[in-house]
This record gives structure tokens, C-alpha cells and sequence, in this order.
């Protein structure tokens, strides 16, 4: 029997609890609000890293190890090893891509792990399948460096916002295992749970990242083309820059999610959101919706 994506998911990430962050809650009401686009990692999802982007720091040579195991491959060096092409590839791609003007570029992490594979092999370091599950791989990886598990309230979360008639989407710092997280935390897929299918952003399918502009961007050109304005959308997210300071430059309202002391990235000192304020400040996602007017359906 083949083990899915959401076969590992649901294999290794076990329940975790928010850390207490200390933060204020700022609710509304706040009025008007037609749509809510989510972050994903740290604010739908507890991540043990804090974030999709920061796997880096608990990246450990077993890991990557016992990764390549389950996909049939034996490696002559050590995990410390593959972890370093796995940094140095990313960058070299970054730094690629920085030349061809991406300011804030993506990766998509199946590539990097197959030019990393590729460099073993040619290197003779690599032993076992010569057409491992590259997907699988990726996964494996995922979830032995950044574990995850639904933030508390979730799902009731989402039912209130769709019993309001809101429009749901998704900007996110993303690869191409996070859709399927959902089915295989939640019981449910992001159609299920209410996601427009024309509003989720994933990074890694646009090669542009957080805090770049640019999915925000696309996110208020599809919102506008029916009907909703910038001012009529709300951005929830954790990270001060890499959520709130791009939502607010394309002119969307804000909530900054500060209910986790593993995720939220307040960035004090960072030029970026010197002045900006989120229009709300959540720690718990039950105080979304409560936050928000019923929008009235346009005339």
C-alpha cells in the first residue's frame, strides 16, 4: 500500500498546545469587512519552528537521514552533509533568482531536494532507488524538522466566517504540502473548510515569498474584480512583516495573530513596520469573528 502525503502528516504530527505570548487581545467591531484572507503556518497551524520559513534552525542531519531511509535510499556521508547542499542550494536559487529581479524569491523544495540528490549521486555518495518518491522525501523532511497541529478553535473559526457570509482565502508562505496538511489534521480539505478555490496563494506555485507584495497583489486584483474592495479585506497573520506590512501596503485591513510565543514575530526593530499597526490583535482564533460586523451584501 502506498503511504500518502497526508499518511505522514498524520504518522508524526501529534497534539501540540500554544505557548502563552503575553499579548494584549485589540478587538473590534470592525465594519465592513467582506473577505478574510489567513496565513497559514503559525497562525492556522502551530508550527514547532514558528514557521514554514524557519524549519532551518531545527534542521538536524538525522532527520534528513531518516528521511532518505523511508524512501529507500542509503547515503556513504552523513545528514550534516545533506543539510548543508540543502541550504546552499536554496540560496544559490535565491540568489538566481534575486538576478532576474524576485525580491522576495520561493522555492519549490522537491527541486531542491532533487539537484541535491543528483549531486550525491554524481558524487558516488548515494546508494538505494534510483527514482525515490521525491514527495514523499520532502514530507518525511517536514515533518521530523517543523512539526505541526490545527491551532485550538480552528474549525469552529471557519464555520462562523462562512455563517457570515465571508469570503475566505489564503496568502501563505507555502509548498506543495500544504494543501493536503488540511485533510490530513483536519478531516477536511480547504474546499470543505470554505477556501475560495480563486483566492489561495501559496508561495511556492508563484516562486515570489512573504513579505514581497506580489500574492497580496494578486489576492486584491481577483477581490476587486468581484466586487470586494482592499478596504473590505482583512489579513490575519503572525509575523509583523511578513504578514501585516504587506497586507497593509496593498490597503487591506489587518489582524496580527498573537496567540502563540512559538510564532508570533512582532519585529520591532525592523524598518519595515516601523509605524504600522494592525487594525486588530487576535490571540485566540475564536476572536476573529466576533471581531467583525456582519458585512452587509452589496446593493
Amino acid at each position: 500500500m502506498n503511504t500518502t502525503i497526508q499518511d505522514v502528516f498524520r504518522q508524526h504530527c501529534k497534539p501540540l498546545h500554544p505557548r502563552p505570548t503575553g499579548a494584549v487581545a485589540r478587538l473590534g467591531p470592525l465594519a465592513g469587512i467582506r473577505a478574510v484572507l489567513f496565513d497559514i503556518y503559525g497562525t492556522l497551524f502551530i508550527s514547532a519552528s514558528g514557521d514554514i520559513g524557519l524549519a532551518d534552525h531545527c534542521m538536524r542531519g538525522d532527520a534528513a537521514m531518516e528521511a532518505l531511509r523511508c524512501v529507500g535510499i542509503r547515503l556513504s556521508v552523513g545528514g550534516k552533509e545533506v543539510v548543508q547542499r540543502l541550504h546552499e542550494t536554496i540560496r544559490e536559487e535565491h540568489v538566481s533568482a534575486r538576478k532576474r529581479g524576485v525580491e522576495y524569491p520561493e522555492v519549490d523544495i522537491r527541486e531542491i531536494w532533487k539537484t541535491v540528490l543528483g549531486q550525491l549521486r554524481r558524487a558516488g555518495q548515494i546508494e538505494g532507488q534510483s527514482s525515490p518518491d521525491l514527495e514523499r522525501l520532502c514530507v518525511e523532511y517536514e515533518v521530523r524538522t517543523n512539526p505541526l497541529w490545527p491551532m485550538p478553535g480552528l474549525g469552529e473559526c471557519l464555520e462562523a466566517c462562512r455563517s457570515m457570509g465571508l469570503v475566505l482565502g489564503i496568502i501563505s508562505n507555502a509548498q506543495f504540502f500544504t494543501p493536503p496538511l488540511f485533510e490530513a489534521l483536519l478531516g477536511s480539505t480547504p474546499d470543505d473548510l470554505g477556501f475560495d478555490e480563486h483566492l489561495r496563494y501559496y508561495s511556492f506555485e508563484h516562486g515570489q515569498a512573504k513579505p514581497g507584495t506580489d500574492l497580496y497583489q494578486k489576492a486584491a486584483r481577483m477581490l476587486v474584480s468581484r466586487g470586494i474592495a482592499p478596504v473590505e479585506t482583512l489579513y490575519l497573520g503572525n509575523d509583523m512583516r511578513n504578514d501585516i506590512f504587506p497586507a497593509k501596503k496593498v490597503g487591506f485591513q489587518t489582524a496580527l495573530f498573537a496567540g502563540d510565543a512559538r510564532s508570533v514575530r512582532l519585529r520591532e526593530e525592523d524598518p519595515l513596520v516601523s509605524g504600522i499597526t494592525p487594525d486588530l490583535v487576535i490571540v485566540q482564533l475564536s476572536d476573529l469573528p466576533r471581531s467583525l460586523a456582519t458585512p452587509t451584501p452589496p446593493s
